[in-house]
């Protein structure tokens, strides 16, 4: 059966913003939204299915295993009924869904097992969206979320995390800044990636040399 692509897009797009109206701020639809501009962005420099490219980021954070008690095959099955009730086909539905299970940062010491040019291209876009002024807004509107501190010296970040240790961290929100954020721009997956992440880093890190000024009474 051949699918209307187009239609495919606008569905999805429609049933992301219903499953994601109560969503936290931070990965709720606009999140899903600046992901999926950036990634046609990015995709314009790669050779990439685009198709799957959309799907995926508009698809990637439908039920993040954070609100989820853990859970981290609950987004990756929604994705696939969804799609598949759409009548997309097997090989599309089965890129898509392992786009969603491999997209997320799991801490420092975790390598991924799959990697595509599709999966490229939507981590960048999810990265480029965990830093920069958008990010920053976004860790600590989480942190708040969770109920965590903003910051407390006697709290070191910690950089060798493994992924359970990363998943059930509760640091103050600054740490989120080592312990995840300021390794990101070294992780892009694409050129285009790498350069729109070297403005957001930099922001990220005058950012930081402000907080510590102000919190020490300097400025």
């Amino acid at each position: 059966m051949i699918i209307d692509r187009d239609n495919v897009i606008i569905q999805t797009t429609h049933f992301v913003q219903q499953t994601l109206k109560d969503a936290e701020a931070g990965h709720d639809w606009w999140h899903v939204y600046r992901v999926w501009q950036l990634a046609k962005r990015i995709a314009q420099e790669e050779k990439v299915d685009l198709f799957i490219v959309e799907l995926g980021a508009l698809l990637h954070d439908i039920a993040d295993s954070k609100f989820h008690q853990g859970d981290e095959k609950i987004g990756p099955l929604l994705a696939s009924d969804f799609l598949k009730s759409l009548g997309v086909e097997d090989s599309i539905t089965e890129q898509v869904r392992m786009i969603i299970q491999n997209i997320s940062f799991k801490g420092g010491n975790f390598e991924q097992d799959f990697k595509s040019p599709e999966l490229d291209v939507v981590q960048d876009a999810d990265r480029l969206d965990a830093i920069g002024a958008i990010g920053i807004a976004r860790t600590f509107n989480y942190g708040g979320y969770k109920g965590r501190l903003l910051y407390d010296p006697s709290v070191p970040p910690r950089l060798n995390m493994s992924k359970e240790e990363y998943k059930n961290s509760t640091a103050p929100t600054i740490n989120h800044f080592y312990e995840k954020l300021l390794l990101l721009k070294d992780r892009m997956n694409t050129k285009t990636g790498s350069e729109m992440a070297v403005k957001r880093h930099e922001f990220m890190e005058t950012f930081l040399d402000e907080f510590y000024s102000e919190w020490n009474g300097e400025s």
